[in-house]
C-alpha cells in the first residue's frame, strides 16, 4: 500500500510540474504577444500560435483524446511518448529509446506512432525542435547557435537547412523580421553597443 502512495504522490509532483511549464511558457508567449502587439503583429500572431499550440498539446494530454480512435498508440502512450520528447529535444532522440517508453518494439512502434499522430516519429521530432526554436528566438536573445544546440540540433546549419524547409526563409531572416523584444535585448547588456 505504501508503494502505490510513493506512486501516486510522484506522479502528483510531476503533474505539477507539467502544469507549471506549461503555464510559464504559455504567460511569457502571451506577455511576447502584448508587448509585441503594437509594434510587430507577426511576432504577436507567431506567440500566440504557439501558446495555442502549446495549450491544445496539454488540453489532449490530460483528456487522453489523443490517437488511440484512429488504431495508433494507446493514450496513456502517446502521453509518455509526447513528454519524453519534449522533456528530451535538447539530446539525441533514438526510434529505441521511443519505443520502450511505449513499450513497444521499435517497428510496432513506429508504424501506430505514425497512425496516432499522422507523422512519422522523426518528423515529430524535427517539427517540436523547430516549434522550440521559433518560440526561444522570439522571447530570447540567444544566438541562433546556442539556440540550434538547445533544442538537439547538431549545429546552426542543420537548424538554418530545417527552418529553410518548413518555413521557405532563413531562421535569421524569420527572427529579423519579427525583432528581438527589447526589454530581452536591455536585460542582457546587448543595447551598450548601439548609438
Amino acid at each position: 500500500m505504501e508503494g502505490l502512495q510513493t506512486t501516486a504522490a510522484e506522479a502528483s509532483f510531476a503533474a505539477d510540474q507539467q502544469f507549471h511549464l506549461v503555464a510559464n511558457s504559455v504567460a511569457k508567449l502571451l506577455e511576447t504577444a502584448r508587448r509585441e502587439l503594437g509594434r510587430d503583429h507577426e511576432a504577436a500572431k507567431a506567440s500566440l500560435a504557439t501558446a495555442s499550440h502549446i495549450l491544445q498539446a496539454e488540453i489532449e494530454r490530460c483528456s487522453g483524446a489523443s490517437g488511440s480512435a484512429r488504431g495508433g498508440l494507446a493514450a496513456w502512450q502517446i502521453l509518455r511518448v509526447r513528454a519524453y520528447i519534449d522533456s528530451n529535444l535538447h539530446r539525441t532522440i533514438h526510434i529505441r529509446d521511443l519505443s520502450a517508453v511505449a513499450r513497444r518494439s521499435p517497428a510496432h512502434f513506429s508504424r501506430k506512432f505514425k497512425l496516432a499522430v499522422g507523422e512519422s516519429p522523426h518528423a515529430y521530432v524535427v517539427r517540436r525542435r523547430l516549434e522550440r526554436a521559433c518560440h526561444l528566438m522570439i522571447t530570447s536573445a540567444a544566438s541562433l547557435s546556442e539556440i540550434a544546440l538547445s533544442v538537439g540540433f547538431s549545429d546552426q546549419a542543420h537548424l538554418c537547412r530545417l527552418f529553410r524547409q518548413a518555413f521557405g526563409q532563413s531562421p535569421a531572416n524569420w527572427r529579423r523580421e519579427r525583432g528581438i523584444p527589447g526589454d530581452v535585448i536591455s536585460r542582457t547588456g546587448l543595447d551598450e553597443n548601439i548609438p
